[in-house]
């Protein structure tokens, strides 16, 4: 297996040159591979209610930080269909106002985005500029919190990526594993395609934007996408995780149309890479080195 370059370590476990990064979010599964380092401070909605976005802009200006990462967000996909009002103050209006006071303070700003902006037509990868065209709520407030951001703070960065994976929280390698010990067979969709991408390499991705930027050894702003590869679909990567794994049910390839859900899907979410590599030398992660040491984790912590 030929293996993607890994990210730099750089500050990982280590204080960052430039003093603490600032991270909203503290249970997710990003967050909570941030909260792995030790020039970090991740507040918990406790600490920075999401639905009063002063508050977060407030906890901003009272740490003073380095940069900020913003590691949160409303993620019910489904559930945001019927709950579109808090899902707007949440991606958008809140990651606007932690762009406002990161550009009054002239401090570098990274927040993380989706793949359900696009319409996933096509077969091709989305290069980050493409028209964008969500097919739900979700992805509707995500993508007006990119607009919203880069309205009051041209120099963030805005890193999409999908398919999320890890040892914590609620996500589709958790749940394959655990369906797959007590059945012989599971139907799963084969046409929806896109990088599996593990938190742990989005955690560094945006932690290396941000200490570059702070230390003004890079420069990039707007909109970067991150994934994992290879590019694949859900039914293949089930099969993956349980070829890990060592154990599982047969998989059978079924179309989205057999799976109806509140939020429609992305078919193709597929993205572009190139230009994290290009302008803060970040690859994309191997999802299959990643998988393994995920489902590693996950066995040992249910012992």
């Amino acid at each position: 297996m030929v293996e993607t370059p890994a990210i730099p370590r750089r500050g990982w476990d280590a204080v960052g040159d430039q003093g603490m990064i600032l991270v909203f979010g503290k249970t997710g599964q990003v967050a909570t591979e941030l909260a792995r380092l030790s020039d970090v401070v991740c507040l918990s909605r406790a600490e920075a209610d999401l639905e009063n976005p002063a508050s977060c802009a407030d906890a901003i200006h009272e740490h003073a930080p380095s940069a900020v990462i913003n590691a949160a967000a409303y993620t019910a996909v489904d559930q945001a269909e019927s709950d579109a009002a808090r899902a707007m103050i949440i991606n958008a209006a809140a990651p606007r106002a932690m762009a406002q006071a990161c550009h009054e303070r002239g401090i570098p700003f990274v927040t993380i985005s989706t793949d359900y902006v696009f319409d996933g037509s096509g077969t091709t990868p989305w290069p980050p500029d493409a028209a964008t065209a969500p097919l739900g709520v979700y992805g509707t407030t995500k993508r007006q919190g990119e607009i919203d951001v880069l309205a009051v703070n041209p120099a963030a960065v805005i890193l999409r990526t999908s398919w999320v994976f890890s040892p914590h929280g609620t996500n589709f390698v958790k749940t394959m594993l655990r369906l797959g010990r007590d059945r012989d067979a599971l139907s799963i969709v084969a046409d929806q395609w896109g990088g599996p991408t593990p938190a742990r390499a989005i955690a560094e991705a945006c932690h290396q934007i941000a200490t570059a930027k702070a230390q003004g050894t890079a420069h990039g702003s707007g909109i970067y996408q991150f994934a994992g590869a290879p590019d694949t679909n859900w039914a293949d990567f089930a099969r993956a995780i349980f070829e890990f794994a060592g154990f599982g049910p047969t998989v059978t390839d079924i179309p989205t149309s057999a799976y109806p859900t509140p939020a429609r899907r992305p078919l193709n979410s597929r993205m572009d890479c190139s230009t994290v590599l290009s302008d803060f030398g970040i690859a994309r992660p191997e999802w299959r080195h990643h998988l393994a040491q995920v489902i590693a984790e996950v066995t040992q912590s249910q012992g």
